[in-house]
């Protein structure tokens, strides 16, 4: 039975709206993104991994906490959570989106163990369950409360949605942002709420390919659009406002400072526009301070994530948890707190520390 929960979905409205009225040009995705934007608008057991060593001649096994995952197949209906087709201990199977979903649920589950140590959405070893061939065509991807579900998109504008690290891990994060701060889906704390999501989808490609932060290419969706399109990606972290510039599809529309903050009632005040600028200044930190991401700015976004945040955080109050969560972590004056606070002034966002 599908979850009640409003769904946090990767393609936003905006860029569903130009594609539904680019029908001349691309006739099956403008029809696909009406009724995207139509369905849109509608709308446990712990494992463990075992691993064996020697000490002092003595076999010491040692219990590493593993996903428990399952991957369900909608079959082109909008049915949730659809049949089941591979489960945690399956080999993988002949469908590539069902082994796409399968490894990157995994490759999420990696990345918060292994830099959070956080054990699964929850932190308490919750099931990963995803749903495959979501609808028609449909042009989207989304967390709804429960599961990440993915459609195959119209072939013309997107592809399969299961195709992006970043867009899986995105998803999966907005369950983690649910059971921490759980920030409010409106406004300047909804803008939060995706670009945390954002922020750890990048981190969860960035831990599987084992890039540091100037390896990074810093995209949210690379690989989605078709080779029809102008464009890279549905977002750019290193440079928002430059994912897509399309004559049919527009330009991407995201700003990186609060010089350009956009006031809107559309997108439950323009969620998806502005993270733009906290995107922006998790990339300013993570660059200065080099390295694998996750290892310290990462490290700082979670702990102010986790830390007591208000439901209704704005972009000020989570740029102060921030730079309390770098000082915390490193000191006042370290390369880690100056370079957090740094970036929150480059795009706007005032901080006196």
């Amino acid at each position: 039975m599908q979850s009640l929960a409003a769904r946090h979905a990767i393609v936003p409205p905006y860029l569903l709206t130009r594609i539904a009225a680019a029908e001349p040009r691309f006739p099956t995705a403008a029809e696909v993104a009406r009724r995207t934007l139509l369905m849109d608008s509608r709308a446990r057991t712990h494992r463990a991994e075992l691993r064996f060593t020697v000490d002092g001649g003595r076999l010491v096994a040692e219990a590493t906490p593993a996903p428990e995952r399952t991957v369900a197949d909608a079959r082109g209906t909008e049915t949730l959570p659809g049949t089941t087709v591979r489960r945690e201990d399956d080999p993988p199977v002949s469908d590539i989106a069902v082994n796409q979903a399968f490894d990157g649920l995994g490759a999420t589950y990696a990345l918060y163990w292994d830099a959070f140590r956080r054990d699964s959405i929850d932190g308490t070893g919750m099931p990963l369950d995803a749903t495959v061939h979501y609808g028609h065509a449909y042009d989207n991807a989304f967390w709804n409360g429960e599961r990440v579900v993915f459609g195959d998109g119209d072939g013309e504008v997107f592809q399969g949605f299961t195709g992006s690290l970043s867009v899986i891990g995105h998803e999966m994060s907005h369950g983690v942002i649910e059971r921490t701060a759980a920030l409010v889906y409106q406004g300047q704390s909804g803008a939060l709420n995706e670009s945390i999501a954002d922020v750890f989808g990048a981190l969860t490609e960035q831990h599987a390919l084992g890039q540091t932060a100037a390896q990074a290419s810093w995209l949210i969706g690379a690989g989605l659009f078709t080779t029809a399109v102008h464009g890279v990606a549905l977002r750019s972290m290193k440079a928002p406002g430059t994912a897509y510039d399309d004559p049919e599809l527009g330009r991407d529309p995201q700003p990186a400072s609060m010089r350009d903050y956009v006031t809107t009632t559309e997108d439950n005040g323009g969620v998806h526009l502005n993270s733009g600028i906290p995107n922006h200044a998790f990339y300013l930190v993570a660059t200065a301070l080099g390295g694998p991401a996750w290892e310290r700015a990462g490290s700082i976004w979670y702990d102010a994530l986790t830390g007591g945040l208000s439901a209704s955080a704005d972009f000020a109050a989570f740029a102060a948890a921030t730079v309390t969560a770098a000082v915390a972590a490193h000191g006042t004056g370290s390369e880690e707190a100056v370079a957090v606070s740094a970036a929150w002034r480059a795009v706007g966002v005032g901080l006196d520390v």
